[in-house]
């Protein structure tokens, strides 16, 4: 239930939102959809008591527009299951946005976004995590295409495909290889977005340089903070923005708090973030997709990893993420990408999509202008859509 008193928007929570906020087009490129539903059934459309997201949690967040990301996890790859899962995931997400159409409608271009959202509804923005094709093949893209989906990842997620090395895998391509410039070519011809997150530094600087639409980054942190190769070099993200393109952050501690990072590779035992090959082990000797399907049901819904508070960040360090993207890029090429239910562990306030409205008072309390919190909280985000869908 939302309350509107003289000095905002009060939510079920009990948090006082902002008048910018309840104004302002707020738009996330990293939201997590559907893999829920896919392998614990249930809907969209329902209040979960557990997770981050939810329609109507997304609605008493004031979220506008949003990245429906479907995830083709690893587990499918070795048995090159991905395409078939992918368009499993495709079909359920369709079905689920027809049946909450009151509350929700796929956007297919800039302008549908700004339609969708003039109505009431949120628009969905179909995106794909993962590899819809290990080999790139040009025919299923361009079905997936007519299925509506608008913005796929070029790496295989953690996982080197045939034409796109990753940033958590061994190189095979020093960056793309032929294949990799043939599908940035029919992206751009299509009008699809090209999600550059999850690639090597070399896959992020010569997508920029091949491609002739703008770029994505959709969800992560800088270096600066966290000297992962899943993090952002100051180096590709001044060319991620030298070509109009967008960097997206991340919320989570994993990304930008150097001490809980620290704490979970400890509590992982893990050498480096991002690593699946613990997680292809576990599924070496399933035959099956529906083995695998059961598998990875185990792990729905995702649920964050909790450090010791004392090592929890603060909503203030997240500021000096996105202060430093302004000194680095500029304020034009920052947008939100918190990763809600794909395990972000946010920082201390934060729990789910409810949320949102912090964020902008966050960006308030710091002095940041109207038009800054506006491009961040959406507009950056959706100029780049309209770019890339040419309309």
């Amino acid at each position: 239930m939302l309350l509107l008193l003289p000095g905002g928007v009060v939510g079920s929570r009990g948090y006082q939102s902002t008048n910018l906020h309840r104004d302002a087009l707020v738009m996330d490129s990293h939201v997590h959809m559907i893999n829920r539903q896919f392998y614990l059934g249930g809907d969209i459309g329902d209040r979960y008591q557990d997770g981050q997201v939810d329609l109507p949690r997304l609605r008493e967040g004031g979220v506008d527009a949003f990245w429906f990301s479907l995830t083709s996890s690893e587990a499918y790859y070795p048995r090159r299951f991905e395409v078939k899962q992918t368009f499993r995931l495709m079909e359920l997400a369709l079905e689920q946005i027809a049946k909450n159409n009151n509350m929700i409608e796929v956007a297919l271009t800039g302008a549908e976004v700004e339609r969708i959202t003039r109505a009431g509804k949120m628009a969905a923005i179909l995106d794909l995590e993962g590899g819809f094709d290990l080999d790139g093949d040009l025919l299923v893209l361009r079905a997936l295409y007519r299925m509506g989906l608008r913005s796929t990842m070029l790496p295989a997620h953690n996982y080197t495909n045939n034409f796109a090395d990753s940033c958590c895998d061994k190189p095979r391509w020093n960056g793309i290889n032929e294949r990799g410039r043939e599908v940035i070519r029919e992206m751009n011809r299509l009008g699809m977005v090209i999600n550059i997150a999850h690639g090597s530094n070399e896959t992020i600087l010569q997508t920029v340089a091949e491609s002739k639409d703008p770029v994505l980054w959709s969800h992560g942190g800088f270096r600066h903070f966290v000297n992962t190769n899943r993090s952002l070099s100051d180096e590709a993200a001044r060319a991620i923005a030298s070509k109009g393109g967008v960097i997206s952050i991340h919320f989570g501690n994993s990304f930008s708090n150097p001490a809980y990072y620290e704490w979970r590779m400890r509590h992982l035992g893990e050498t480096q973030f991002g690593d699946v090959s613990k997680q292809l082990l576990e599924i070496a000797k399933i035959e099956t997709i529906e083995e695998i399907d059961k598998h990875l049901a185990r792990r729905q819904p995702s649920k964050p990893l909790a450090g010791p508070p004392e090592i929890m960040m603060e909503m203030d360090q997240i500021l000096k993420v996105f202060d430093y993207g302004i000194r680095l890029v500029g304020e034009d090429h920052l947008a939100l990408g918190i990763d809600f239910d794909g395990g972000v562990e946010p920082p201390k306030g934060m729990k789910d999509v409810r949320d949102y409205p912090k964020i902008t008072a966050a960006f308030q309390r710091h002095g940041y202008s109207e038009q800054r919190i506006r491009k961040i909280m959406g507009l950056n985000l959706l100029r780049l859509f309209k770019q890339v869908t040419r309309k």
